[in-house]
C-alpha cells in the first residue's frame, strides 16, 4: 500500500507567506507584528525545504507582487501556506483585509492563491470577520482556517496569538510524531482561545472554524462524520525536535520524507475508515504502520 504514502512528492518546498495588517492604533500594530514575527521564527527553525516570507503592513501591490513570485516559483508538488493577522471587515457581501491604502478582498486573495500551482494549500485567516471570507477561499484542495465562524463576528481576535504558540509548543503535537499538522494547530489554538474567554469571564466574540472539503461553511468540530479536517490532518506545518534536525541533514532527509509521507497517508486513511470495509481498513493500516516502523528504525540508525 505504499502508493498511498507517495501521494506527496519528496523534497517538496513549502512556501509560507505571513501578513500582518493595519492595527489602527499602536497597540494593535505592535501585537500583530509580534505574532507575525513569532510565526516567522518558528517556521525558520523547523528545517527542511521552505521559503518563509513575512510582510508587515504591506500594500495591496506588495501582496500581489509577493504572491506572484510564489506562483512563479512553486511547483505542483509543493505546498503554500498563507496566514493573515489583523483586522478584517465584512459588509454582508464582501470581505476585506485591512492594509495600508486600498484593502484587499477575499475574492482577490482567492484569485492569487488559485494562480499558485502548488496542489497543497492552506489559508489561515486570523482576522476579525474572517468567517466572511470562507465562501471565497474554499476549494477542494485547500485547507481554510478562520478565526471567526462568520463575517458578523467583528471584534478583534486573539486566535492569532495562540496559532503562533501552536507552531512552537510541543503540546500541540498530539500524536507525538514531532510534526504539527494544520489540524493539530487548529485544535490547539481553538482550545486556547476558548480558555482565554473563560478565564477572563467574558462572552466569546470569536469562534474558529475549519473548512477543507471545498463546499462547507466551516466546522467547529471537524471529524470523519462531517468530512472536515481530512486534508488538514495530513498537512504538516512545522517540524519539531528530531524531525527538525533530520530535515537539515542531507543523509537523513530522504528517510524523513518517507516517514512523513507514511504518516500523512495514515492520517487520511483514518478519515476514510467510516466509508471502508473493516477488513480493508485494517489491512491498509497494518501495511502502513509496518512500513512506518521500518522507516523509523532506519532513521534512528542514521
Amino acid at each position: 500500500m505504499f502508493c498511498l504514502a507517495t501521494a506527496f512528492a519528496a523534497h517538496a518546498t513549502t512556501f509560507y507567506v505571513t501578513i500582518s495588517g493595519l492595527g489602527g492604533e499602536n497597540d494593535y500594530d505592535q501585537r500583530f507584528k509580534m505574532w507575525a514575527d513569532d510565526i516567522d521564527g518558528s517556521l525558520k527553525k523547523a528545517g527542511g525545504d521552505s521559503n518563509v516570507v513575512t510582510l508587515v503592513a504591506p500594500t495591496r501591490d506588495v501582496i500581489r507582487t509577493k504572491m506572484g513570485e510564489v506562483a512563479r516559483q512553486a511547483k505542483p508538488g509543493d505546498a503554500v501556506v498563507l496566514m493573515l493577522i489583523g483586522h478584517g471587515t465584512f459588509d454582508g457581501t464582501e470581505y476585506k483585509f485591512n492594509i495600508p491604502g486600498p484593502d484587499i478582498t477575499a475574492a482577490e486573495l482567492a484569485s492569487l492563491m488559485d494562480h499558485i500551482p502548488a496542489t497543497r494549500q492552506c489559508v489561515v485567516n486570523m482576522t476579525s470577520a474572517s468567517g466572511g471570507a470562507i465562501a471565497f477561499l474554499r476549494k477542494p484542495s485547500r485547507v481554510v482556517i478562520s478565526a471567526t465562524k462568520a463575517g458578523t463576528e467583528k471584534n478583534a481576535t486573539v486566535f492569532a496569538r495562540y496559532w503562533a504558540e501552536a507552531l512552537r509548543d510541543p503540546a500541540a503535537d498530539v500524536d507525538k510524531n514531532e510534526s504539527i499538522s494544520a489540524l493539530e494547530a487548529f485544535h490547539f489554538a481553538q482550545h486556547k482561545t476558548t480558555e482565554f474567554f473563560d478565564t477572563q469571564k467574558r462572552l466569546a466574540t470569536e469562534h474558529s472554524v475549519i473548512e477543507d472539503t471545498g463546499k462547507g461553511e466551516g466546522e467547529r468540530t471537524p471529524g470523519a462524520d462531517n468530512g472536515e479536517g481530512r486534508l488538514a490532518a495530513a498537512f504538516p506545518l512545522v517540524r519539531l525536535g528530531a524531525n527538525a534536525t533530520a530535515a537539515r541533514d542531507p543523509n537523513k532527509r530522504p528517510l524523513l520524507d518517507q516517514k512523513e509521507q507514511l504518516e500523512q497517508a495514515i492520517d487520511k486513511l483514518k478519515y476514510d475508515k467510516i466509508s471502508m470495509p473493516v477488513d480493508a481498513y485494517k489491512k491498509q493500516l497494518a501495511s502502513l504502520l509496518l512500513q512506518l516502523a521500518k522507516v523509523q528504525e532506519a532513521l534512528d540508525k542514521q
